[in-house]
This record gives C-alpha cells, structure tokens and sequence, in this order.
C-alpha cells in the first residue's frame, strides 16, 4: 500500500494586494524525501514556506502535510512539523539547554522524557559539550546548528529548512549538510523540504529540486535528470600544439560540438550533449590528425546552467537585482 504523501500542495497562489508572490504552485513531496526549492531571493520561496506551515493563508489553492489541510487543521499540522527560519529565533540570554527546554515545554514535553530528548538532540548536532554555554557566546555555525536541533527536538514528521545555511563560512555549511544527511539515513520517514539559492547545496543534498523563479515551479525533477535533460550538458575546452585546421573542425562538429567558438587558433572551446563523450573523442580525432592534445577540459553542467536554461536569466543577477 502506497502511503500518502507527506505534502500536497495544489495551485497554491498567494497575493499581497497587486503583487502575487506565489501564483499557482503544485508539488508534491514524498516520505523520506528531500524536496529542495531553488529560487533567488523575492522568487516565492518563504511565501511559500510560510503558508506551508500554516503562517500565512494562502489567497487560492489548498496544501495538506501528512494529510492534514494548513488552514482548517493548523494545529495538527503545527504538530506534525518542524521548522528553521531564515532569522536567528533562539534567546541569545538562555543556554543552549535552556533554550531547548523552553521549546519543549511549547510541546507539552516535560521531566526525564524532555531532558532525553535535549541531550539526544544535542549530540546530534554536536552542540552537547556546549548545552551550559550562553546561545549569545557561540558562532553562527553553531547558532544554526542549534535552530535545527530546537526544530527537530520533538521528532517532527516534515521538517522546513529557509536557507538553512545563509551566511555561513564553508566549514559551517557542510557540517550542516553533513548532519542533515545523517538525519535524513537515521529516519526514513522523514521529509525535508529545503529552501536555498545555492546550487552546490541543492544539488548535494535535494532527491528532488523545484526551480523557482517569478513565484511559480517552472521545472521540477532530481539534479542529475534536470542536468542530463539539457541539450548541452558538458562544457569542453581543448588547447592544442598549433592552429586547428577548419577541416579538422568541421569534423568535430559532425560528432555532436555545439557552439563553438575559439580564444586562439591552437584552441577549441564547444558544448555536447551530456553522457556521450564528444570531448574525448574530438581530442581523439585530433591526435589522429596529428595534433598534441596539450590541455582537455571537460566539465559537466551546473544547476547554474539548468536554472538559466528554464528561467532565461542567471540566478545571481537576479540576486543582484533583488
């Protein structure tokens, strides 16, 4: 028997007088699965959390999460649901303990089977040799990783994450990504749904990515398939020994290089379609000819790439622009 999923959400569309924020989304996200939102800053995304977890009504459509509808049922919902905000909500006078206590209580957990929970919690997130330290004393990565502790503490069924990571060095972000992954390998059944506009961790932690952009889902699928969908999906830079004869280069063409194009004559710079190995059979057909293959380069797409090839627009300029 298939279980339902644990959010649905249909034509969900939210207006702010003439501005619609959200308009017309759709998804749905599994149990166990990792749901990312990809989108600049101002495309849609905390709206959309927000109404998810029952902060803000949406102006048309309907969601439930684990079944239950965010605007008749909030309380079950509320229930069933964690959640880790953009902004720091932890009292920086309580201590790391203190502050886990006062949201437990909110929860109605209390004596031993809180304190269980605090420490278990704690050592998750490797905060527990900190648990008397002032919240104000520690770093951001820290303060972070204490937001999800406090979001996870009683076991929620769907957890959501808003930017989860902004603003933290790289050292922080990937101990994020790291205990989120042994989250999600200790419990099968829990869904995260994942807010960010960064592409590296989109792609490193979602089983599934929603591009988002202007307030609506323009493509939804797992990372690798959005990238091999792309019709140029590897970029290849070759630099040879000497000048690239045009009838060696229309014969790397025939093999599939798309848009070429050259900083020097000794180079050729081309996209190809993903998984077909044009790039290494175009420095092949070179060496044939009697060239020396001095450097080969070949990387594959980016998100980057996908987001711009579905939205038209690179998602850093329009970080910029917001």
């Amino acid at each position: 028997m298939t279980s339902l999923p644990s959010i649905e959400a249909e034509n969900l569309t939210r207006k702010f007088g003439n501005f619609t924020a959200d308009d017309d989304v759709s998804f749905a996200v599994q149990a166990g699965e990792t749901y990312g939102v990809l989108g600049p800053n101002g495309a849609g995304k905390t709206t959309l959390i927000r109404m998810l977890t029952t902060l803000l009504p949406p102006t048309s459509g309907r969601a439930r999460v684990k079944g239950r509808d965010v605007v008749s049922e909030k309380n079950a919902v509320r229930a069933s649901i964690g959640t880790v905000s953009q902004a720091v909500t932890t009292d920086e006078n309580l201590t790391v303990r203190e502050n886990l206590s006062v949201q437990g209580k909110m929860y109605g957990l209390w004596g031993r089977s809180l304190s269980s929970r605090i420490e278990r919690r704690l050592k998750e997130v490797e905060l527990w040799d900190r648990r008397d330290q002032i919240a104000r004393h520690l770093s951001g990565g820290m303060r972070r990783r204490l937001e999800i502790a406090r979001g996870i503490l009683h076991s929620p069924q769907v957890l959501f994450l808003d930017e989860p990571t902004s603003g933290l060095d790289p050292q922080s972000r990937r101990g994020i990504w790291r205990m989120l992954e042994e989250m999600t390998s200790s419990d099968a059944e829990l869904s995260i749904v994942l807010t960010t506009h960064a592409m590296d961790e989109a792609d490193h932690l979602c089983d599934r990515v929603a591009i988002m952009d202007r307030g609506r889902i323009v493509r939804e699928d797992a990372p690798e398939t959005l990238k091999q969908g792309l019709e140029t999906g590897e970029r290849v830079a070759i630099e040879t020994d000497r000048p690239i004869a045009a009838a060696v280069r229309e014969a790397i063409l025939t093999l599939g290089a798309l848009n070429w194009r050259s900083s020097s004559p000794e180079s050729a710079e081309f996209e190809a379609p993903p998984g077909v190995g044009v790039g290494r059979r175009a420095a092949e057909l070179l060496e044939e000819s009697g060239y020396r293959v001095r450097h080969l380069t070949i990387a594959p797409v980016t998100l980057e790439e996908v987001f711009f090839a579905y939205t038209g627009h690179a998602l850093r300029d329009e970080e910029a622009a917001g």
